[in-house]
């Protein structure tokens, strides 16, 4: 063994011997030991020629404070990435919704959105009081609630019947017109329900004015008229200003008045047919067409060019 790996024993009468005064500390001192890892680790970089330690010093406080270290394996050049608050707002950039707006565009937001609602509500209100069987907030407020419901939003049972419409029904319109040497010509029946289905065959969007406007204008003088022809109330008389603007329009697309005529009158009239049952049916019905014809109407001044205005 080597007596160069052997540390001598300190002697009391050499320097630094346990018995030197000046090798003891004195009393009362206490040395101070790193408690902190971080600022340990940071004192061994120093000595080995790290870090300045002044930095690791840096690193190490937030440690000793309880609070998140910064990010350690951030290059030297690059500012370490900052650690959000807990008790911070949130920031705008992460808002969504209603929330990334300002305060003036949410109080809009929010008054739209309450419109909508109550007109929502108003809505389903009426249409469920126009449906439901005669009360007394319909006998009170009928008035109201049909104006509310008519012609837009009128609703029925007849699809849902437990006998649904069988017939097939044509409007059919005709017209006199005045020509430029004083004699009056009337054209031939205009048979508007086949021209609006000749539009919808093959239409994969066929309009809402395709679909319904002629049917629902006529319903809705049969509804305001008697079998003679007779409007009841102001209803009556509306249905029928209605149809024979809508007719005169009509007449007016499909070029019955040439140039230099003008309307004088014109006559409606519907064509209902029964749709045949199917062969395994025992029910019988007339293959017969039934007609109804409605008097003669004259046309306002401003309608005898074919234009409704």
């Amino acid at each position: 063994m080597d007596v160069y790996d052997e540390e001598p024993e300190a002697r009391p009468d050499q320097p630094g011997g346990s018995d030197d005064p000046g090798s003891r500390p004195p009393e009362g001192a206490v040395r101070d030991l790193p408690e902190n890892p971080s600022a340990a680790e940071a004192a061994r970089a120093s000595d080995a020629g790290g870090p300045d330690p002044d930095e690791a010093a840096e690193v190490a406080r937030p440690a000793e404070r309880g609070g998140p270290a910064p990010d350690a394996a951030a290059p030297p050049g690059r500012p370490p990435t900052p650690v959000a608050d807990p008790g911070d707002a949130e920031p705008a950039a992460c808002r969504r919704g209603m929330a990334a707006l300002s305060q003036r565009y949410q109080i809009a937001a929010a008054v739209a959105l309450a419109v909508v609602a109550v007109a929502a509500c108003v809505h389903l209100g009426m249409v469920f009081l126009h449906v439901a069987p005669s009360n007394t907030v319909t006998k009170k407020h009928g008035k109201a609630i049909d104006a509310w419901i008519y012609p837009e939003f009128e609703q029925n049972w007849k699809l849902f019947a437990p006998n649904p419409l069988q017939q097939n029904i044509d409007v059919q319109v005709r017209a006199e017109v005045l020509t430029s040497d004083g004699s009056v010509r009337t054209t031939g029946w205009y048979d508007l329900s086949a021209l609006d289905g000749a539009a919808i065959h093959g239409n994969l969007l066929p309009s809402h004015t395709q679909q319904n406007e002629l049917r629902r204008a006529w319903d809705f003088y049969l509804a305001s008229h008697d079998g003679e022809n007779r409007p009841s109330g102001l209803r009556g008389a509306l249905s029928e200003n209605y149809v024979r603007r809508l007719v005169v329009l009509r007449l007016g697309r499909e070029h019955a008045v040439r140039r230099g005529e003008t309307l004088a009158r014109v006559q409606v009239r519907s064509r209902t047919t029964n749709v045949p049952p199917p062969e395994w049916s025992g029910e019988q019905v007339s293959p017969t067409p039934v007609y109804r014809e409605l008097p003669w109407w004259s046309v306002p001044e401003g309608q005898q060019t074919g234009a409704s205005t």
